[in-house]
């Protein structure tokens, strides 16, 4: 536990360092924290908050930095972000051109808001589908293989080819369809799984074992629609202080980018959280690199998460503006969607 003093003078720093970048000494801290104590007594708080780990010295400079750790102790305990309204928010909140009828228009132009309104990367996971189906059909394509089209109530299709083991009639497959369609239409993906482990005896071999490889294919089409992410402003990266000077940081972040399968996985806690979150890079594998710190909160479409954005940017970040400008730009989405 961390004395009253102590706290000042770490919050002190923090600020200091996020604001300017370099390394804070004892006699910059002693003006900054408007405590009356002497450098020598400074000195000794910072190498009590560095045998703690809440602060590091780089290199040979006489200054200090904060670590992950004291970074999350500032962010937990000592930061104040007031909430926003949304009708005080800046024009540039207030004004998207966020359209309901047109949701990857409005996940598009969020990431491009949080990007410019941080300066830093916006990203957006798109909405999460419901997996509920309106229609199922099979078309034969030829001896054994099988277009299955799954048709959800809003009229989103998805289509996956199978390959059966036996070979079935066009009448066949109609008879099938028009079994399964009214036996389990309105019904989701997983509901339909979990009737099938109780009915699949009582079934038509054949009926059984289509309606079997249509789940399959409805889950592996559902994963592959909802696996999409957009990203605008990665290139405000390369003038960051932080990164710019550090090729291989610079590298490896655009490979997150790129492969966006650990931004899903990072972005996929964050959905499963309440308000906004901070993920820190260092203190955890949810972020992999150290500079790295992500604010993140869930947005959703008429009271049910359907998904997550949030802003990337280096852990040396102004978090109380993160905090307001993801809490707004999640509720903005949140109320553009849920419109009818």
């Amino acid at each position: 536990m961390l004395d009253e003093r102590a706290k000042t003078l770490l919050k002190a720093l923090v600020e200091r360092y996020i604001a300017d970048g370099q390394p804070v000494g004892s006699r910059t801290l002693s003006r900054a924290s408007g405590l009356d104590l002497s450098p020598a007594t400074i000195r000794n708080v910072m190498a009590d908050l560095e045998e703690l780990g809440l602060i590091a010295s780089p290199h040979t400079s006489a200054g200090r930095i904060p670590t992950a750790r004291g970074y999350r102790l500032f962010v937990d305990t000592m930061l104040t972000a007031q909430p926003l309204d949304l009708a005080r928010a800046t024009p540039a909140m207030e004004q998207p051109q966020l359209h309901p009828d047109q949701p990857q228009r409005v996940i598009a132009n969020a990431a491009q808001l949080l990007s410019s309104l941080s300066s830093f990367v916006g990203v957006v996971t798109a909405p999460r589908k419901t997996s509920v189906f309106h229609h199922i059909e099979f078309l034969r394509l030829s001896e054994r293989r099988v277009l299955v089209i799954l048709v959800a109530p809003d009229g989103d299709v998805q289509n996956r080819v199978i390959f059966t083991a036996q070979d079935y009639t066009q009448s066949q497959l109609v008879e099938a369809s028009n079994y399964l369609t009214a036996q389990y239409a309105g019904l989701t993906i997983e509901e339909v799984r979990e009737r099938l482990k109780t009915e699949v005896d009582a079934l038509r071999g054949e009926i059984a074992a289509l309606m079997q490889a249509a789940v399959q294919a409805g889950s592996e089409a559902m994963a592959d629609s909802q696996e999409q992410v957009v990203i605008s402003g990665e290139r405000n990266l390369l003038t960051v202080q932080d990164f710019s000077s550090d090729m291989g940081s610079l590298r490896k972040l655009f490979d997150l980018f790129e492969q966006k399968t650990q931004l899903m996985r990072l972005l996929d806690v964050s959905s499963r959280a309440e308000g906004v979150r901070i993920y820190i890079g260092g203190e955890s594998m949810v972020v992999p690199f150290e500079e790295l710190s992500v604010v993140s909160a869930p947005y959703e479409v008429n009271g049910q998460v359907v998904g997550t954005l949030g802003v990337i940017g280096p852990t040396r970040m102004a978090y109380d503006r993160m905090i307001q400008i993801v809490d707004i730009t999640s509720r903005l989405v949140s109320n553009a969607l849920s419109q009818k």
